[in-house]
């Protein structure tokens, strides 16, 4: 028994741990803390009990938000039907059917009844269930079991699982991309591990996130971040391990034009902005003091005179200034640290032989596009997601005038949802509109001695007309 446990340990929730609790189509990601309360479909609820357990464990929810691990049991005959009319026609669907009320409802709850209980006493409560058909029967006690059911499975955070908890909650966040694209892209990227893969990507990280969990840890990923800092909220909901994030590397997009020319100093590069925000920041911590002294009131002034308040005050000055010290050290070691990675994602990129470009972001990508192309070894795959096909068009007619690509596609991805129940398989009534439109293709070579898009270098002399006389 022992050894078993050794081997599923990995499969097993653990202290600290990244979570996505699940509830029918409901998914949300936490971290396993004890005694930190959750709040779960205006729930709070303690995972103190999840640890230990595999994941993928449905629990129930006792009284005081505990997890207790749900026992397989099957379906009690209470919900089993044994009465059901041939047709729909004759009801009328009023809102006085049901003899409970919400307070009713409410006072079951408190009283701790279950999930089935509540809904035998719907059933019971209801003057039209027994004429309905026995399909319609079925889909009032599903609806009402999703409703009331007090249970939460534990998932490992994948990146198909997070794809779609950010779809269905915030789908702004990640440019609506959906889980099905998602695929696409990793696929058509041919994200492997001990590849060199570049990222630019504004989906909250869940991208960027998915292209690690492919690698396995190996290889190396360059983010190619705008604006003062790359956003990993995704991926830290991943839970990846310590060295996982040795592979991770970024580098601000405002730079790749430097980097290109041969212009940028590594040693030295952000290194004016830094140094200016922090001496602001000083400046800001030295003027907060004197402020506060400034505000005294007129019976503190009196008292200043008294040799014990002096060195009282003189203590907190001495305290300021050791603060002061230590957020400067503090600000320097985290400058130093940024300028360090920021050299070290600039010598991946000097090299030019990228195995991948992944771009997902709510900016145009055409310039984008073209500048990161160049940092791609020849026979490499690159794939660009955007949710308007307008701005993929533009590059597709771009990267033909350019040269240098080939096997351009510009794709649509569709996906639809189907019931599969006896007699009554058929599509959902409601799904995702559309996924985004996906570019990809593949770059080659170039010979810089003929002009890119000139028909005249690459296509031969048109034959003669024959003249008849």
């Amino acid at each position: 028994m022992a050894h078993n446990e050794d081997n599923d340990y990995e499969y097993r929730i653990k202290e600290g741990d990244h979570v996505v609790l699940k509830r029918g189509d409901v998914y949300k990601a936490v971290q396993i803390q004890r005694k930190k309360k959750v709040i779960f479909e205006k729930q709070w609820i303690f995972l103190d009990n999840a640890v230990g357990h595999l994941y993928s464990t449905t629990f129930e929810i006792a009284s005081g938000g505990t997890l207790q691990p749900k026992e397989n049991k099957e379906t009690e005959s209470s919900t089993d039907v044994q009465v059901a009319g041939t047709d729909n026609r004759h009801i009328n669907d009023d809102g006085k059917s049901q003899k409970l009320t919400r307070d009713d409802i409410e006072t079951m709850k408190e009283q701790g009844l279950t999930d089935k209980e509540i809904i035998k006493q719907l059933i019971d409560n209801s003057s039209t269930f027994n004429n309905k058909t026995g399909y319609a029967q079925d889909k009032y006690i599903k609806k009402k079991k999703k409703k009331y059911e007090n249970t939460v499975m534990v998932l490992k955070p994948t990146c198909r699982i997070l794809a779609m908890m950010y779809h269905g909650r915030e789908p702004g966040k990640i440019c609506h991309l959906r889980y099905d694209t998602l695929a696409q892209m990793l696929t058509l990227a041919n994200i492997h591990a001990g590849s060199k893969v570049l990222v630019f990507e504004t989906c909250a990280g869940l991208v960027l996130g998915s292209i690690m969990e492919r690698m396995g840890g190996y290889g190396s990923v360059i983010q190619m971040y705008p604006g003062g800092g790359p956003v990993r909220a995704g991926v830290e909901c991943f839970g990846f391990p310590a060295h996982f994030h040795d592979t991770l590397h970024e580098f601000p997009i405002c730079h790749v034009n430097a980097l290109l020319a041969g212009t940028l100093d590594a040693s030295a590069k952000d290194s004016a902005p830094e140094e200016k925000q922090l001496s602001v920041a000083a400046e800001e911590e030295q003027k907060q003091p004197e402020a506060e002294q400034q505000e005294g009131s007129p019976e503190e002034e009196s008292m200043e005179a008294n040799t014990g308040d002096d060195v009282g005050q003189d203590q907190e000055k001495l305290e300021i200034e050791k603060r002061q010290e230590a957020k400067a050290q503090e600000r320097k070691v985290k400058l130093e640290e940024k300028r360090r990675k920021l050299a070290a994602a600039a010598a991946l990129l000097e090299g030019r032989n990228a195995d991948g470009l992944v771009i997902a972001s709510h900016f145009h990508p055409c310039s984008v596009l073209l500048g990161l192309l160049k940092f791609l070894s020849p026979s490499r795959p690159f794939v660009v997601f955007s949710q308007y096909k307008e701005t993929l068009i533009e590059c597709y007619t771009k990267l033909k005038e350019q040269g240098g690509t080939v096997n351009l596609m510009l794709t649509d991805t569709w996906l639809r949802h189907y019931q599969v129940l006896p007699d009554r398989t058929h599509p959902l009534l409601l799904m995702s509109g559309g996924g985004g439109y996906l570019l990809s293709g593949t770059t080659v070579a170039t010979d810089p001695s003929k002009p890119a898009g000139s028909p005249q270098a690459e296509e031969p002399a048109p034959k003669r007309q024959k003249v008849k006389d």
